[in-house]
């Protein structure tokens, strides 16, 4: 019988070889990297022993009461809320945009009817169905918070106007009328006590998979019954049909004693400040930042992202749009490779979307034998 192939060990492949294993399948399972978990990747600083995300931070959160269950499977979750603040013109802020923030904003005491009426009045209401970006900030929070908060940190982030991103980034940010300060809304947040990467080592430790670590795709001979790709979509192609776009992400690491930020998390949404943010990576497992005596944190600088680059990002702009449905009216004639996670889908995916996909997909695969 012919073995699997799940290639990209992260939570894709991982997620995907375990379902097969546990149904008697063997599954290979490859990674170009030297580690697993990809971009969800976490390690112990050698220097202050700090759990380190690799590839920038990643907060566990969702509504999915399955992936909920999935994921506690392979490691403890510790609770854990996302709390961000953001520096604007040299003064710091809480977000997403909340009654707090708006009160600090205008100087003023309002309640939540007040707010609301005060936003809305500020509100470019004439905007009645917001296509970009930009329109839907200024539609729902007006020129001033738009301006403050938003207009340049997408920018930095995204490398292109505001007016040229569809409305749909924003709508995952959301405007509160009372003080919650919690970033996400969904009842399961959390954070894997021993990191992403001994989760990801937990669902991948079965006697059905073999795991190939600095290996490429590419490098391949063995024939395979399926092969699940979560590398990106148009390097599967070889590019012949040109490249999707993407953001990458550098990552210039600040070191200290003591607590740097008081925070993990703090947003620079002014344009004059060339980073997008700082993380502080203790403050990610708070049940043991007291006993680190030094501190390490990142800024992180978005750009575009080249050959050779780690992609993070999909862009999804108009003509990346156009290449996308080429290259995905391609995928429809390779019957036995499925495209799954963000690179091989070329979508923004958070981790809980991208469990609850493999699932789906290896419940369909075995659905078919």
């Amino acid at each position: 019988m012919l073995r699997v192939c799940a290639v990209g060990a992260g939570f894709s492949g991982a997620v995907i070889a375990r379902e097969l294993a546990e149904k008697g399948q063997k599954v290979l399972v490859i990674d170009e990297r030297a580690h697993i978990a990809g971009n969800c990747h976490t390690e112990r600083d050698a220097a202050t022993g700090v759990m380190i995300h690799r590839y920038g931070p990643h907060i566990f959160h969702t509504a999915d009461d399955r992936v909920w269950d999935y994921i506690r499977r392979f490691g403890e979750m510790m609770p854990y809320v996302n709390r961000v603040k953001a520096t604007v013109k040299g003064k710091v802020y809480s977000l997403p945009v909340n009654l707090h923030t708006i009160n600090q904003f205008f100087g003023t005491t309002m309640g939540p009817a007040e707010a609301r009426a005060f936003v809305e009045s500020r509100a470019r209401m004439d905007i009645e169905d917001p296509q970009s970006f930009e329109e839907q900030a200024l539609r729902f929070v007006g020129e001033e918070l738009y301006h403050a908060f938003f207009r340049g940190y997408t920018r930095k982030q995204w490398g292109v106007e505001p007016s040229q991103l569809p409305a749909s980034i924003l709508k995952r940010l959301p405007l509160r009328f009372n003080y919650d300060d919690n970033y996400f809304n969904h009842p399961y947040q959390g954070m894997p006590k021993d990191g992403y990467s001994a989760i990801v080592k937990g669902i991948l430790d079965h006697e059905n998979i073999e795991v190939r670590l600095n290996c490429s795709y590419e490098s391949l001979s063995e024939e395979f019954a399926h092969v699940f790709y979560s590398g990106p979509l148009d390097r599967y192609f070889r590019y012949d049909l040109g490249r999707l776009g993407y953001r990458t992400l550098d990552f210039e690491e600040v070191r200290g004693t003591g607590d740097m930020l008081g925070t993990a998390v703090m947003n620079y949404p002014d344009e004059d400040v060339p980073f997008t943010r700082i993380s502080e990576h203790k403050h990610f497992a708070p049940w043991e930042a007291d006993k680190f005596e030094n501190t390490v944190a990142f800024r992180e600088y978005s750009r575009a992202c080249g050959e050779g680059d780690t992609p993070y990002y999909p862009i999804r702009l108009l003509d990346d749009k156009k290449l996308l449905d080429q290259y995905e009216e391609r995928t429809r004639a390779e019957t036995s490779v499925t495209f799954v996670g963000r690179l091989g889908t070329y979508q923004y995916l958070d981790m809980d979307v991208t469990i609850g996909r493999a699932l789906d997909v290896a419940e369909a695969y075995l659905e078919r034998l």
